[in-house]
């Protein structure tokens, strides 16, 4: 069997990052380690994992380390069904959102059409502890597509999370040799689309991963169909190949390229675009700006309701 071809040149400076380390870095390992909980920081070989964690921040990984999906991209295991759910992790995930101090959390998962609702309820189950146990918090979570079921959607929805991510990933070209054939470009588009319509007070967020072989045009027409479903958020970053086994990085884009793919969102009416090399759907590059977006839309609706109570 022949393996796939890999770009030849070294990995480019703006690539090289620390090995993780440090004291608070090591003390969430433990915790998620005790807990035996998963994060996509490590599942994914994320290259941002000691920056974030020493900045006290992580995106949990829940319903276990198996998906039900090959993407071709992806490092997490796969399988034909995952692991059985773990009733004690909402309040797990709770409690160690607590010990890692954190005011924004991002809650993702592995796919799992191998359950009946694709783990709908358990994943609300999730956002509904973390938001009573912690009033401050702001929730953002990422999703699978749960196979296009608007009612497994709308289970997920209903639990009102802040944020309601669900990545395209890639340009539509590319999408049946990038993602799992049961992942469609459009499938993803009804997603994001239907939780904006259906839940407006729920700002919706997409990713897409550059450097798999797209044109810049197939990038703006991405982007473009990301707002035309009302998609606030945008984040744009490099793929990095996690083994040989994977999908070839096909180019290396520079910095200066994704500057300018971050001005074009901004013309196009996004929000808030984080664009570089080292940016993850899950990047706290702009969870700044968006906890700011949140807390500015819950004063309104205090002042608004106060109002209406006549104060």
């Amino acid at each position: 069997m022949q393996l796939p071809s890999v770009i030849t040149q070294p990995k480019p400076s703006w690539l090289k990052v620390k090995v993780p380390g440090g004291e608070n870095y090591t003390r969430i390992k433990e915790t998620l380690k005790s807990r035996r909980l998963y994060t996509v920081c490590e599942e994914a070989h994320c290259p941002n994992i000691g920056e974030c964690w020493n900045g006290g921040t992580a995106t949990f990984m829940i319903m276990g380390d198996l998906c039900t999906r090959g993407c071709r991209f992806c490092a997490v295991k796969t399988a034909k069904s995952g692991i059985p759910l773990d009733p004690d992790e909402p309040k797990k995930v709770s409690e160690s959102i607590a010990i890692m101090n954190l005011d924004y959390v991002v809650i993702t998962s592995v796919n799992r059409d191998d359950l009946p609702d694709g783990g709908a309820a358990h994943f609300a189950k999730v956002i509904e502890q973390v938001k009573n146990d912690h009033s401050n918090l702001v929730v953002e979570v990422l999703t699978p597509d749960f196979q296009g079921h608007f009612d497994q959607i709308d289970i997920v929805a209903q639990a009102t999370p802040h944020v309601f991510a669900h990545n395209l990933e890639t340009v539509r070209r590319l999408t049946q040799k990038v993602r799992d054939p049961r992942a469609t470009y459009d499938q993803s588009l009804k997603v994001l689309k239907y939780v904006k319509e259906n839940f407006p007070h729920i700002y919706t967020k997409s990713s897409l991963m550059l450097g798999v072989g797209e044109l810049d045009d197939e990038v703006l027409e991405a982007m473009q169909d990301l707002r035309k479903v009302g998609v606030s958020f945008l984040t744009l970053g490099q793929y990095l190949r996690p083994s040989r086994k994977h999908l070839a990085v096909e180019e290396y884009i520079s910095p200066e390229k994704f500057d300018y793919f971050k001005q074009w969102g901004e013309t196009f009416g996004f929000e808030y675009v984080a664009a570089g090399p080292l940016v993850r759907s899950s990047y706290k590059a702009g969870e700044f700006y968006i906890k700011s977006k949140i807390k500015d839309q819950k004063l309104k609706t205090h002042i608004k309701n106060q109002k209406y109570l006549g104060f």
